[in-house]
């Protein structure tokens, strides 16, 4: 099992030591196979509810029922999937999981231009205070924390992609830290290889 779920992330070309990677603008078709998973608005707006201003690195949790909206498939690091019947089989019921929602499909990394909204899941197997942590690879690195407080079971909250870098999300509750979701955010070519609305 180990050996799919460790799978590295695409390498882009210009991801290096020089800032190139910070500045490049990218075609649409780096973000293509990513569209089902960013948006322009979060998922607050969508229940007809502004985004709290929290003022830390995503929105406060809300308590998501799987059953309403239970993926197709999961997929990690470099796109290696499985459909979401089997992982459920295949992974410890005691770990705590962050997943990047999609419309049919959960994620663990992800390709989203700047200025885009992602909805994120968290699975904790006992509610409690958690650390939520953000570390940006931009130009310097930028750690960001904030305390939320998660339910049991699934929990669902907006991350904002303000930055081109890669961003970096895991939590830790009751001393057990999460997966990391990676977000590598970047400047599209044009205005109009953003998404609609």
């Amino acid at each position: 099992m180990v050996q799919w779920l460790d799978r590295p992330v695409p390498a882009f070309p210009w991801y290096s030591s020089e800032d190139k990677f910070y500045t490049e603008r990218i075609p649409e078709t780096y973000f293509s196979p990513y569209q089902e998973y960013y948006t322009r608005t979060g998922y607050y707006v969508e229940l007809g509810t502004p985004a709290p201003a929290t003022g830390g690195v995503v929105t406060d949790p809300i308590t998501f029922d799987i059953t309403t909206a239970t993926p197709s498939n999961v997929y990690y690091g470099a796109g290696l999937g499985l459909p979401y019947s089997q992982y459920l089989t295949l992974a410890p019921s005691l770990t705590n999981d962050l997943w990047v929602r999609g419309e049919a499909n959960w994620t663990q990394y992800v390709v989203s231009p700047v200025g885009n909204y992602l909805q994120l899941v968290a699975d904790v197997p006992i509610e409690g205070h958690a650390g939520f942590y953000e570390v940006v690879q931009g130009d310097t690195t930028a750690p960001r924390y904030k305390t939320y407080q998660f339910s049991e079971g699934y929990n669902t909250m907006d991350f904002y992609a303000d930055e081109v870098g890669r961003h970096m999300l895991y939590f830790v509750i009751n001393n057990q830290p999460s997966n990391v979701v990676i977000v590598d955010v970047f400047n599209p070519e044009t205005s109009g290889s953003m998404p609609p609305a």
